[in-house]
């Protein structure tokens, strides 16, 4: 979380103190086991891509630190960075209809990116999954700063 500078550090600490509890609340409704995240991928596999990418493996793994998916179009798996655990639930079906797509086209020419088109939040997921890239590179905010 990014503070504005013109806080007060009293302010900071409610600040924070209120975010990380509403955020805290909100990732414990959220978090999706293997079998969840397998029926959320057939779930926007029909209602984006015609039901066409049909994986055969959709899980978490938390060997990818910087990378937020992966998939493997000949076995048909995608695995998800636990990273995005607790991230908003349309940041994580970006992730994953972006990887539902490399299961169809496996690069990122015009053909891929016109498989995401109409996903709505297309856009706004990658914003978001770009700030926190950039806030996790902020070197001169202290680490409590960045919560």
């Amino acid at each position: 979380m990014l503070i504005p500078a013109r806080m007060s550090q009293a302010e900071e600490q409610r600040w924070v103190s209120v975010m990380l509890d509403k955020l805290a609340a909100q990732e414990s409704k959220r978090m999706l086991g293997d079998g969840e995240l397998a029926e959320r991928a057939e779930r926007l596999s029909g209602q984006y891509l015609d039901g066409r990418a049909r994986p055969a493996s959709v899980r978490w793994v938390t060997n990818q630190n910087t990378r937020w998916g992966s998939c493997t179009p000949a076995e048909g798996s995608i695995r998800l960075s636990h990273r995005l655990q607790g991230m908003p639930e349309y940041v994580i079906d970006y992730v994953l209809l972006h990887e539902l797509a490399h299961l169809l086209v496996p690069g990122h020419g015009p053909e891929f990116w016109r498989l995401l088109d109409p996903y709505p939040r297309t856009e706004r997921a990658r914003g978001y999954l770009e700030g926190v890239v950039a806030a996790d590179r902020l070197p001169h905010l202290p680490a409590a700063r960045r919560r």
